[in-house]
């Protein structure tokens, strides 16, 4: 198979992986497509019940928020150390080194003339924040009082959140056709890991409220879905002729 071929067949895969972590490097071909549409609706539901319960007022999300936050609050007051740990986290997985890894693996990809692989990789790492930007101004939801670090702009929804996704699934699309079956399905469960440290992070530093952070993944995951789309090539090969059958 070739790189072209191998990228698109990893785009789907990656969209596989979201929904379910542990699908392997011959999943059937029709499992990623069935996983993409159904990440696909639930994304953009979970994302809008988000916008929503907080334009609302939703009282069952301002409680299931607040909950979350004053526990997390509660902890970093006892101990200082979960500060300093979720800081720490929040770098590593934030939006600077993200960039530039993106950069460098989009670099890598011109390298290798993965030409769709370098756009998909500059599209969600280095240019997702404008996306962040703009669903921010959108909203403009005020960040918790409580928050333990300082942070700039407005929380809904988590830049985090978004960009890190964003980032991650296009690095791993890429990745994978590069890796054995084993290693992929390390590299699938170390960016589900990653995803879910993150949010976590926003959330034990108040820096976010959890609905923003459900809201980044989903909107990441998004994003992600149409720059794969935008990006990626035909997921068909040529035609494979017959072999031919010869009287011996």
């Amino acid at each position: 198979m070739t790189a072209v071929h191998d990228f698109a067949w990893s785009g789907r895969q990656v969209v596989g992986a979201a929904m379910l972590v542990s699908v392997g490097h011959d999943a059937p071909a029709d499992r990623p497509g069935r996983f993409g549409r159904s990440g696909l609706l639930a994304a953009t539901v979970v994302y809008g019940l988000m916008w929503v319960g907080y334009c609302q007022n939703w009282s069952w999300l301002h409680r299931v928020d607040w909950s979350l936050l004053n526990a997390a609050h509660d902890i970093a007051i006892k101990r200082p150390v979960w500060v300093r740990f979720w800081v720490g986290v929040s770098f590593a997985l934030g939006p600077v080194p993200l960039r530039l890894l993106g950069i460098v693996a989009a670099g890598g990809a011109l390298v290798k003339r993965n030409v769709r692989a370098a756009l998909l990789l500059l599209a969600c790492a280095p240019l997702n924040g404008l996306v962040t930007s703009a669903a921010k101004a959108l909203v403009n939801r005020p960040r918790p009082s409580t928050m333990l670090v300082p942070a700039s702009s407005t929380s809904f929804p988590s830049g985090h959140a978004v960009e890190t996704t964003a980032a991650l699934l296009a690095l791993l699309t890429f990745l994978l056709p590069m890796m054995s079956r084993s290693t992929g399905r390390v590299a699938i469960a170390v960016t589900a890991l990653s995803l879910l440290s993150v949010g976590i992070a926003r959330v034990a530093l108040n820096v976010h409220y959890p609905s923003d952070v459900m809201a980044g993944w989903s909107l990441g995951y998004l994003y992600f879905l149409l720059c794969l789309l935008v990006f990626r090539p035909s997921a068909s090969g040529p035609a494979k002729s017959a072999p031919q059958i010869t009287k011996q």
